[in-house]
């Protein structure tokens, strides 16, 4: 018998310029993952904004990763103050996620949400964020070293404590996890819809879940992405959305 296809998950693109010429582009690592930690069909989604017709995506699509990426979500999207100059802006792909992610969730597509993936869905569920974390009285500074080689920025930096019950503690052994950091931005103000799934040994949010979602809502501030096959605790998270996908794909028929 022929095994069924792989169910198919959508990557939002960020919008970039490359020489005179735009385009929309996926970290090679995002769709890596997907493929060989969630056992899924990786899709690269153009950052159309509102011509993106959200119903047909999520009709094609069995679920959504929202990644990573250079950009910060604009202040404007979550009444913050202007950002400082030299702050790469992505708007295109604001107005695609934002409102891709509350449909999503609403039409029960199972989401996995990575760095600026995780801050667009506290941004997108009512939340705001620190633009700066490293110049908030009290927190750390989460940003990697960028005079370090590549694998080195990506290696753990600090513990994650889950919470209790929460959907990361019951993927792991342990109450504790060490996690990679390189990130500048981080949730201000969580989001009403959200509960908080890990916290940095600062009191920095980490992984945040949807509340009484109807398929996987995880949003997480590391890469676990990164090397995902060589991490045991990475591979249990794409694991669990692999298995959310493949559960509405057998729904869906």
């Amino acid at each position: 018998m022929t095994a069924p296809p792989a169910p198919l998950v959508g990557l939002p693109a960020c919008a970039r310029e490359i020489g005179i010429h735009p385009f929309h582009i996926v970290g090679d690592k995002y769709m890596r993952a997907v493929a060989d930690a969630a056992g899924c069909l990786p899709a690269a989604l153009p950052a159309f904004g509102g011509a993106l017709d959200l119903g047909g995506v999520l009709e094609r699509f069995d679920g959504l990763l929202f990644t990573g990426s250079p950009s910060n979500v604009e202040p404007a999207r979550y009444d913050g103050p202007p950002s400082e100059d030299g702050t790469l802006h992505d708007p295109e792909r604001d107005a695609t996620t934002l409102p891709l992610i509350r449909a999503a969730i609403d039409g029960g597509v199972p989401i996995l949400c990575i760095c600026r993936g995780f801050q667009e869905l506290n941004v997108a569920l009512g939340g705001s964020l620190h633009q700066q974390v490293h110049l908030v009285g009290g927190l750390l500074d989460h940003r990697s070293d960028q005079s370090l080689p590549r694998d080195a920025q990506y290696g753990p930096v600090h513990d994650i404590s889950l919470a209790v019950g929460g959907l990361l503690a019951s993927l792991w052994p342990a109450p504790e996890v060490a996690v990679n950091s390189l990130h500048g931005q981080g949730i201000e103000r969580l989001a009403p819809p959200l509960e908080v799934e890990a916290v940095a040994p600062d009191g920095l949010i980490e992984a945040v879940r949807v509340r009484d979602a109807p398929a996987l809502a995880l949003g997480v501030q590391w890469h676990p992405e990164w090397k995902v096959t060589e991490d045991p605790f990475s591979m249990a998270i794409f694991g669990a959305f692999g298995d959310a996908v493949r559960a509405r794909a057998a729904r869906r028929g």
